[in-house]
């Protein structure tokens, strides 16, 4: 696990009350009909996923995405 994310201790749930710009509506509505998750597990699941890749992109790592022909493509988190 990335030196990033160790030093997080484990939380209760928290409500949190966000406005999400119009981008972030239409991907969340995207997700949820493409995963058949509710927006809630849909959002839950996307902080986890950047906290990985933002703490394995702290420790030097790189994001690569392998194209159907094998070749490789990095992906910028900014």
């Amino acid at each position: 696990m990335s030196r990033a994310l160790r030093a997080v201790e484990p939380a209760e749930s928290e409500r949190f009350s966000v406005t999400f710009v119009p981008p972030s509506v239409q991907s969340i509505q995207a997700l949820t009909e493409l995963s058949g998750l509710s927006k809630t597990d849909v959002i839950n699941r996307a902080v986890q996923i950047y906290a990985f890749l933002a703490g394995e992109m702290a420790d030097g790592r790189q994001v690569l995405l392998r194209n159907e022909d094998g070749s490789l493509e990095r992906v910028h988190i900014v």
